[in-house]
């Protein structure tokens, strides 16, 4: 089976260009046969080298499909690796994958651009497979790039409005600026190492200086914080909601924003022998978490309030991996995925079923209404807010353990961060689903669920935020459990690097008890504000407290990067264009043109016709060499 590990990137790909080419030829309906049939024979393909590699113990297949660069030293194959950490990316990728296919089948049929839609779906799981598959560091870059172009064309998909051209292409550069930093990372491990595929590289880890390990992980760890969207490069992926739902659900839950997660976790050989990035990545990803949450506390736009959640679990996981919980960090990428995509999903039914409004206020008694999706986003709610016995319960309390482990402020604040995403989830799904509806008539008279094809990817995503919680169950020696299995599986990759928490009954069990406690004394809390009082968040922003508005606007942030950073740039960008280039590269460019041109209509004169000239000429330039001659 290993060998045939390049097809499940490459079925993807054909269907990418089938739908690409043939585009407006082909009828819808198989069209969307088509990107849905190539997603799904590459989840087949993943679930079969997913039961190779655990019949196979962990073991590592380095497949090399050909001969990529050679040049001098550098030799470079194009190289796919299965092991356990792969394996499972790729269960994830393609099978969320292939229920947001699935549901956008029904979400975007009336769109005109429907094949060219799942053209770009297609080529943006291509990438990501890729990046997760690739042997080497350059591989890797490939799909890096790749997922980055195509969260640009997808983000942009509704290229005629304005806005949304300006949210895809400030995604393209806030991602470009990441970029730099991780390929100067990959010459850097050249440099040092002599080679970047991972063997080699790893293996070699110890050779290197610290000092150039830190450096190595710092320019990677900046790659990571522009795809996976953490200070200060996180801005882009709130306004990435410009493009359709599901887009929303596969960049958040499935492919791009784990991205980052998947390349520490890959590179924990490096990143574990450097304590002070290990430090500053715990940093950054608490940091992020924390702002993320208290902005999601006073979002109304449904779409929004899932993307600040988004940016603060990405915040969450790199604190797992800062703390040096790898399995932790992957595990709750393992459950996000599920939970998240369901939530986008779930929010997406809620527009569909709203005729476009996203305005949590204009909502309101959707439960009579849409009772499937209703069901579906309460599920995956509880999951991410960390109640037992949903996924989130054990994969981020799981992180919450290893923070207190490592740092009781740590521990603290993501602990804050967890109590906050809780808050501002069930506000959300309050004013959505409870109280009386407060759209129009129009509205109302639209109100219905969703096609089966929408809600099917629904139930399945909701039952996996349900279940997938139970692969990383603690290991509590005084009850007997089994151990962790997501932790056993990833051992052959990350365990040698993994944080050892003290996974007792008492310190992990009272922080799991705690915490569940205190949120759904929350939950409550929320419940008496939100329905019991019918409180609504104010619909003007005048209305508002200051520090209330100062939330509300997401702290100014890119308020302030437009005025540090944007308008800086734009003029210098105006300087150079007005007066260096339009007066002095212009300048001379025209004036050679002008010169050349003047000259030319002289000498063109010589080029009389006249036979006369001509010999008058000749004795001239005779008379002119025997002069020279006898000086």
């Amino acid at each position: 089976m290993f060998e045939l590990v390049w097809l499940v990137p490459v079925l993807p790909l054909v269907g990418f260009l089938i739908n690409g080419l043939l585009n407006r030829r082909l009828p819808k309906s198989v069209s969307a046969w088509i990107a849905c049939g190539s997603v799904l024979a590459s989840f087949v393909l993943s679930l079969l080298l997913f039961m190779e590699q655990l019949g196979g113990h962990g073991e590592k297949h380095s497949v090399s499909l050909f001969k990529w660069i050679g040049v001098g030293n550098l030799q470079i194959d194009f190289a796919f690796l299965v092991d356990p950490l792969s394996s499972l990316f790729l269960l994830i990728i393609t099978g969320v994958g292939f229920l947001i296919h699935l549901y956008s089948a029904g979400y975007m049929h009336d769109d005109d651009g429907f094949r060219r839609y799942f053209a770009y779906l297609n080529l943006f799981v291509f990438f990501m497979l890729l990046l997760v598959l690739g042997d080497n560091f350059l591989v890797m870059f490939v799909g890096w790039e790749g997922v980055g172009l195509c969260s640009y064309l997808l983000i942009g998909y509704w290229f005629k409005k304005g806005d949304y051209n300006n949210a895809a292409r400030k995604a393209f550069v806030m991602n470009r600026i990441g970029d730099l930093g991780y390929l100067l990372g990959i010459i850097l491990i050249f440099v040092t190492f002599g080679a970047i595929d991972y063997n080699t590289v790893f293996a070699n880890a110890n050779t290197a200086s610290i000092g150039t390990v830190t450096a190595i992980t710092l320019l990677l760890f900046v790659g990571a914080t522009g795809k996976s969207a953490q200070i200060p490069l996180y801005t882009w992926l709130p306004d990435a909601m410009a493009g359709p739902t599901p887009v929303s659900a596969l960049i958040h839950a499935a492919t791009m924003v784990t991205a980052g997660i998947y390349m520490i976790a890959r590179s924990a050989a490096l990143f574990s022998l450097a304590p002070i990035t290990m430090e500053i990545i715990a940093i950054v990803g608490l940091v992020t978490a924390l702002i993320a949450a208290i902005i999601g506390v006073y979002q109304n736009d449904i779409k929004k309030v899932l993307a600040y959640s988004t940016v603060s679990q990405l915040g969450l996981m790199f604190l797992g991996l800062g703390v040096g919980a790898y399995t932790a960090s992957v595990f709750h990428v393992t459950t996000h995925a599920f939970f998240k995509a369901c939530l986008f999903l779930g929010a997406g039914s809620v527009i569909h079923a709203m005729s476009g409004e996203q305005d949590i206020r204009n909502m309101g008694g959707l439960k009579k209404y849409i009772p499937i999706t209703f069901w579906t986003f309460l599920l995956a709610t509880l999951a991410i807010a960390g109640i037992f016995p949903f996924a989130g319960f054990f994969s981020k309390d799981e992180i919450l353990t290893f923070a207190f482990e490592k740092n009781i402020i740590y521990g603290s604040l993501a602990t804050l961060v967890s109590l906050l995403t809780t808050f501002y989830m069930f506000r959300m799904f309050y004013l959505t689903f409870y109280g009386q509806f407060r759209g129009t008539h129009e509205q109302e008279h639209h109100l219905h669920e969703s096609p089966a094809s929408m809600t099917i990817p629904l139930v399945v995503l909701a039952a996996l935020s349900v279940m997938s919680g139970f692969i990383g169950i603690p290991h509590f020696e005084d009850l007997h459990l089994p151990a962790n299995w997501i932790e056993h599986y990833l051992e052959p990759v990350v365990g040698a690097y993994n944080a050892k928490a003290t996974v007792l009954i008492n310190p992990e069990g009272i922080i799991m008890i705690a915490t569940n406690i205190v949120l759904l004394v929350l939950i409550f809390l929320v419940y008496r504000t939100y329905v019991t009082k019918k409180m609504l968040p104010a619909q003007q922003e005048s209305d508002m407290s200051p520090l209330a508005r100062l939330v509300y606007n997401k702290f100014y942030i890119d308020e302030a990067y437009n005025l540090l950073i944007t308008r800086p740039l734009n003029l210098i960008s105006n300087f150079f264009y007005k007066f260096l280039d339009n007066q002095l590269i212009d300048g001379i460019v025209n004036g050679i043109g002008t010169g050349v041109q003047s000259s030319s209509s002289l000498l063109r004169q010589l080029q009389s016709g006249h036979v006369g000239f001509y010999l008058f000429a000749m004795v001239i330039g005779i008379l002119l060499i025997l002069a020279f001659n006898l000086i």
